[in-house]
């Protein structure tokens, strides 16, 4: 359960942040690659938050061990990330891909010791 709670919460508020950037026109139209880096570092920063954000609904919702269960949700995006990072390595700035893997494991630490932190002082 901790684990969905906290794909679903990442998954839906980056698709859903990206949905907003495109109808806005700040990203192109869906379909066009993203080639400005600074667009790309805007979405790499919400995706930062939301992947700490992840990291603190696991801990928190976790049966056991919740920093654990951010650490294993961290690697998971980790290895999504890299899985992505090399089918999309034709396309667009590599830096971008190599950034998400790079931090997942981190956000879903930090998001788990803020959980973590929370929970203590009750």
């Amino acid at each position: 359960m901790a684990f969905i709670a906290s794909f679903i919460t990442v998954v839906v508020l980056s698709v859903g942040t990206d949905a907003v950037m495109h109808a806005v026109g700040m990203f192109p139209p869906l379909g066009e690659p993203m080639k400005d880096g600074r667009l790309l570092a805007i979405a790499l920063g919400y995706r930062l938050v939301y992947g700490v954000l992840g990291g603190y609904v696991i801990a928190r919702l976790a049966p056991f061990s919740p920093m654990g269960h951010a650490l294993v949700s961290g690697i998971i995006g980790f290895v999504v990330s890299t899985l992505g990072a090399t089918a999309m390595w034709g396309y667009g700035n590599h830096w971008y891909p190599i950034a998400l893997a790079a931090t997942a494991v981190p956000c879903a630490l930090v998001g788990g010791a803020i959980a973590a932190r929370t929970v203590s002082r009750g």
